[in-house]
Order: C-alpha cells, then structure tokens, then sequence
C-alpha cells in the first residue's frame, strides 16, 4: 500500500472513530472554569461575554463586513501553551483577529498582508504568490527557503518537522483564517528547536453555530492573477463542521514566476460527553512554483523582470503535494484539572528542479502532544501548572538525479538516501498568579533531537551514512504586571535553541548525499521589557524593547567544485537590539487607523569565515527600519475606503555590507461597497498594490555569486467579490 493511500486510509478511520464517539453521547452545558482559566464554549453553546475596556464588541453574522477593527488586552491567548488574557501574557504578543485580517487581506493569498501590523516580524514575498520568507527578530533571516526557527501552528496541528524546519505555509488558506497570535521572543521552553524566535498560532473559524450557511469569492488581478473560493459550514447536534476548498493562479511579475494552488480543508468539531471536545481536520494541498532566482546588478539594470538564464536553462522549479489528517483533543479531567493533546500525520511529495540536479523527496511525518494543566491554589495565590511532550518523527526518502537541462534527468543517480528523524521534549510549566496584579512564569525544558541517514547508492563504495544527534535544556522566567483591565507591564528572560534543520542537514558541501557534519545547534539568550494597555476604548498602544544574543549563528556559503549550490555552517555570534510598537486609533465606528513599527540594531559580534573577518557588521535582511500602516473609513454601513502601506529602509545584502538595497514605501489604496439581501450579504472591493509603481527588491540573498535580487512587482491591480449565504 503507497503511502497516499495510507495517508488516505488513516484519514478515514480517525473521522469514523470520532463520528462514533460523537453519536455515544449528547452535549451537556460546559462546566464553569475554575478561577484563572479560561475554556472556550462550543460554537453552538457560546455565551455573551460583559463586555471590557478595549474589547471589540461580540458581532453578528450579518454585521461581520461593516464592523472595523478593535483592540481587545483581554482576549485569551493560547500559543504560550497556558491560556491567559493578552494583558497578563508575559511575553511581547500581537493577536490579529478576523475584521483586521479582513481589510488587510484583500488578496488573502500570503503572509506578508497577514503580518503587516505585526512588529517585529518581516516577510519577503519572492515570487508575488504564496512562497514566502518569514523572520521573526532576525531569527531564520538567511534561510533559503521556509521558516526557520519559528514555531507554526494550523488549528492546533504543527507545520513544523522535528528539526523545527516549515517547509513552507502552503496549508494555510488565508480566506479561512479567524484569528492568529504572534508569540515573539526565544520561546524554545514552549515549542522546543521550533520556536526559537517565536511561536505563530493560527485558528481558522468554525462552522454557523445556529444553521447551514456558506460563503463564496473570487479575486482576479495583474498578471492574470485569479483565486476562487468556496466553503460550507454549520452545526448538528453535537457536530460543528466547515469544509471549504480554493485554488490560486498567477504568472507573476517577472519572467518564470508562474505558480499554481488548491486547497482542500475539512474542519469538524464534536462536544463529547460533559468533559471533552475533539476536532478533527483532514486537509490537502498543491502549490506549483516557478523559480526564476536572484539576479546580480548587471541583469537588474538590465531588465528588473528578467529570470535568472540558469533558471530558464534548468528550468527551475518546486512542487509540493500534501496531505494532512489531525485530531485535537480537550478533556476536563477534573474541575481543576485538565488534558490536552493532538496527533497529526503528513505525507508530502516534494520535487524541485536546480541547476545541480532534480530532486524528488517523500516525507512521511507522525507528530503527537500531550499536556496535563493543574489549576490550584487558595486566596490570593493561583497556581497554573503544566506537564507535557512533544514527540516528532520524519521520515524521507531522497533521490537526486543530474539536471541535463530542462528539468530533464540524466540516467545517472547521484544520491539515493533515506533519512529518520526523531524528535522527544519534555516540558514543565508554571504560570503562578500573585494576586489580582501581578503574576510569575517559570518554564523548563529538554529536548533531544537525533537524525540518521542511510546512504542507499554509496558510490564509488564510499558509505556517506551518518547520524547527528542534538540536545538541550532551556528555561524561562517572566513576570507580568496588570494593575488595571486596561493596562499591563511584563518583563522576561528566555533561551532559545535553534537546532541545523533538515535542508542545512541535507545539503553536503563535502559530497553529493550525506550530511553536512560540521553543523552545531544555536543557541540564544533574549531579555524584553514591555507594556501594553488601552486609553478609552479608543486608543490602543503596544512597546518592546528586547536584546537578543546568539552564539553559532547560521550562515550560507558556496564551493568552487560546486558553485550552484548553497550551504549552511555555524558563522559567529551576534547581538540583536529592538524595539517593536504598535499603535490603533479608534476615534468612531466608522474610522480606525493602525501603525506597527520596528527598530532593529542587528550585528555579527564575532565572525570569522573563509571570506573575511565580519566582525561588526551589521546582519543581513535585517533593515532599520520597518513600519506597517493600515486606514479604513467606513460610511452609511455600504461603502468604504482604506489605504495601507509598507514601509522599510535600506537592508545590507550580506556581512561585507558593500551592496545594499535602498528603503520604500509601498501604497496600497482600496475602495469597496457592502450590501445585503435577502438570504445573503455581499461586498466588492477594488484595490491596488503598490500604486505609484515604486520599483524595489522584494528579496535578497546573500549569495557570494552576487545573483542576491529578486525584484518585487510594480503597481497591480485586483477585484473581488465575495458573498455569504445563509447569514
């Protein structure tokens, strides 16, 4: 049995195991929370909260569309594996709900429009489509491909293998997406080698909670962009579902960038018994790219829309087929005790096409979690302890054959390996609350990482099998001050641990198989002190300082036997300022207005390489300054107009610091008009990216080959509609 089909088969037995316990029981009312937590009602028993200062007031159905943007310090927050209000996290968090995803997500096709007002964290679009580069802290900044160091999670289920390596968020369909926390800071006790720079909790929306309703919407743009989308979602009985599906298309702005989508996701919910809910998610996905690679200064004057000619002669590409079946489970064990887990199993076929070689990759990968909560504690003093693990394992299976051009194989194999990875945490936490005001988090974990790989052609009979086995210890300490509902401080302290992911592992410099065997892991220690709060409901700010410090940074380098290709080793150390604020302007209604702005002071400390001494220098990708803006007016409920914009200064291309790329500023204008019928709602909205055609690199590389820029597009335009039924 292939292991589609196996993926396929497991996918249909969890949904018939849980429709069973479903229909063992009925749904009884949710039981209180203790003092201290929070747990979430299903969707078809969710009561009305009091509303709070600085809350966005509960919406409904067919006041979605017109409602703007609010600043909520009380909503809770999951992604630091403890539920607590945003106010009394003590960590730098940024919490993006659906009306602000709404108005600045009118492609809802990458990251880059998610994340616009969320400092501290950059993303590079290289291709206008859904592949992405995405850095939180500088974290991950040089990685070729995918996110490094950063914690993913889709509903609970992460996107991350077991080296912490997320090959990229091709899962994610951006028109589903009800919330996202953006957890930033070295939070490797939460997550492991995953989430050294920080942790991105994604939750898309459930179902109707009262009936049967549906939603469709189709954006067409420049460069013959188009995206439709369809879902389905309600409630019965004890069930909540919503399933929706959704493809992309676009040509893309330089030549070869052309890339192809579809999503298929199911998300089904069940309330069983008095004590626990279960859902279930089963989801697929493609996306085909073109890579048209970095240009060097000669082409970029040249012609800006150009693909790199190798990229043509090689004809460079990536292919990703993925399918993704879960189960996460809440279970109350007692009043004051609580049970968590998820289990998850992902088999992708990935091929790509470089110069060197085409290569074509199976990844089989089993992901399981499980925590245990204990609420107690008598008058003032609460106590919110945690138990937990994170199990992870990857299988893969390697092939690479020599490029003849074309994306043509040649008959020779040139690497025919298989890899085992196997990933253990065990963590212990303890959220412990002070009194009304203040509140202490203390967190320790143990990770241990090992990698082997069998070399299966051993050429020339040499035997390139090997393992790399990775281990750590890290802990935290933050403390939160929240004197009022409106404002809170926190301080913290926390190390990070960033393990070589698989594509650093995989690629050799000494031979073509194996692994690259000079790697160690990075380690990091980061301090932050913030402040949060809310002034009359109407004006929202958000502030970190932090410093970063990281030994056996990551750094990409090139080989004269080999020079199409890129390689990772353990560069020096750096050190890392920044500040991160954000602030929301809610005067009426009918206005808001929201800024996200950054301060990075990113230097190599001690670097000595093969190319020099870069000591001093500041990193890489990392601009001074970033800033994200958003604007909306909304009139009569019908009608409304907003602007946002992207804003950076100049960014070194790599550590010489002799070529950089220049600062801009990219607007982004849209207009657009709602209305409601019978049976439905409605909304069209015209909108223009980069609409004084500002021409700029999207992305840099550090490559020492020079062909370190891809260019981002000039001024496009795009139209949606979208209508809801049954709402």
């Amino acid at each position: 049995m292939s292991r589609v089909h196996r993926a396929a088969l497991l996918s249909a037995v969890l949904l018939f195991a849980v429709a069973g316990l479903a229909r063992a029981q009925t749904p009884p009312p949710v039981p209180k929370p203790p003092t201290g937590q929070t747990a979430a009602a299903p969707a078809d028993q969710a009561q009305k909260p009091e509303q709070k200062a600085g809350q966005e007031p509960e919406q409904k159905p067919d006041q979605e569309a017109a409602q703007l943007p609010r600043v909520d310090i009380e909503v809770v927050v999951s992604a630091p594996r403890l539920d607590v209000p945003l106010k009394d996290n003590p960590a730098a968090m940024t919490v993006l709900s659906a009306t602000v995803l709404r108005t600045t997500m009118p492609r809802a096709v990458a990251a880059e429009e998610a994340m616009r007002l969320v400092p501290g964290v950059k993303v590079d679009n290289q291709a206008d489509g859904e592949r992405v580069h995405l850095s939180i802290r500088g974290q991950g900044v040089l990685t070729e491909r995918g996110i490094r160091g950063i914690a993913v999670l889709l509903d609970g289920l992460p996107l991350n293998d077991p080296t912490g390596f997320a090959p990229d968020l091709f899962d994610v369909d951006w028109s589903t997406i009800e919330r996202i926390e953006v957890f930033r800071g070295a939070a490797s006790t939460l997550y492991g080698g995953r989430s050294a720079g920080g942790v991105i909790n994604i939750t898309t929306r459930d179902g109707d909670p009262t009936r049967t309703s549906g939603e469709a919407s189709m954006s067409v743009g420049s460069y013959t962009f188009w995206k439709p989308f369809a879902e389905v979602g309600g409630t019965k009985g004890s069930l909540n579902y919503r399933v929706s599906a959704s493809g992309n298309h676009g040509d893309g702005y330089r030549e070869h960038t052309a890339f192809d989508a579809a999503n298929l996701y199911g998300k089904f919910r069940w309330t069983v018994g008095e004590r626990t809910r279960l859902t279930a998610i089963v989801a697929g996905t493609h996306f085909r790219n073109e890579n048209a690679e970095g240009l060097n200064l000669g082409w970029l004057s040249e012609n800006r829309r150009m693909a790199n000619p190798d990229a043509l002669t090689f004809n460079e590409y990536q292919l990703t087929n993925r399918v993704t079946t879960g189960l996460v489970g809440d279970v109350k064990v007692a009043a004051n005790q609580d049970l968590s887990f998820a289990v998850s199993y992902r088999h992708t076929d990935w091929s790509e096409s470089v110069p060197s070689t085409v290569q074509s990759r199976q990844y089989d990968t089993p992901l399981a979690n499980v925590q245990y909560t204990l609420h107690g504690g008598t008058g003032r003093v609460r106590n919110h302890f945690a138990v937990g693990t994170d199990l992870d394992g990857q299988w893969i299976d390697d092939h690479r054959h020599l490029n003849l051009g074309e994306a043509r194989e040649g008959p020779d194999v040139v690497s025919d390996q298989a890899i085992r990875q196997r990933a253990a945490g065990f963590f212990v936490l303890d959220r412990i609350e002070l009194g009304p005001d203040w509140g202490l988090t203390l967190g320790v974990r143990g990770d241990r990482i090992r990698n082997e790989l069998d070399d299966r052609l051993q050429a020339g009979g040499m035997d390139l099998s090997g393992e790399q086995t990775f281990s750590e210890t890290t802990g935290r300490v933050a403390v939160a001050w929240s004197p009022r509902s409106t404002f809170g401080m926190y301080a913290s302290w926390g190390q990070g641990f960033m393990p070589p992911a698989t594509e650093e592992l995989a690629n050799n410099p000494d031979h073509l198989g194996g692994f690259n065997m000079h790697l160690v892991p990075a380690t990091s220690h980061s301090e932050e002190i913030g402040v949060r709060g809310v002034v009359s409901s109407e004006f929202a700010y958000d502030a970190t300082f932090f410093r970063l410090d990281t030994e056996n940074d990551f750094g990409r380098y090139r080989v004269p036997g080999r020079p199409l290709e890129t390689f990772y080793r353990n560069a020096g150390s750096s050190r890392r300022y920044g500040l991160e604020t954000s602030l929301g302007w809610f005067p009426t209604p009918s206005l808001s207005a929201q800024v996200a702005y950054t301060f990075s002071d990113f230097v190599y400390t001690n670097i000595q390489s093969l190319f020099g001494d870069f000591t001093d220098k500041v990193m890489p990708n990392a601009p001074r300054h970033q800033a994200g803006i958003d604007v909306q007016y909304t009139w009569r409920d019908r009608w409304f107009a907003g602007v946002s914009a992207d804003l950076q200064s100049l960014q070194y291309v790599d550590q010489t610091n002799l070529v950089w790329t220049e600062g801009y500023a990219l607007v982004n204008p849209r207009v657009g008009f709602r209305w409601k019928g019978s049976g439905h709602r409605g909304e069209v909205m015209l909108t223009s990216r980069n609409v004084f055609g500002k021409e700029y690199i999207a992305f840099t590389e550090p490559d020492p080959d020079g062909n370190s820029f891809q260019p981002g597009p000039t001024r496009e335009v795009f139209l949606g509609l979208r209508v809801w039924m049954g709402r």
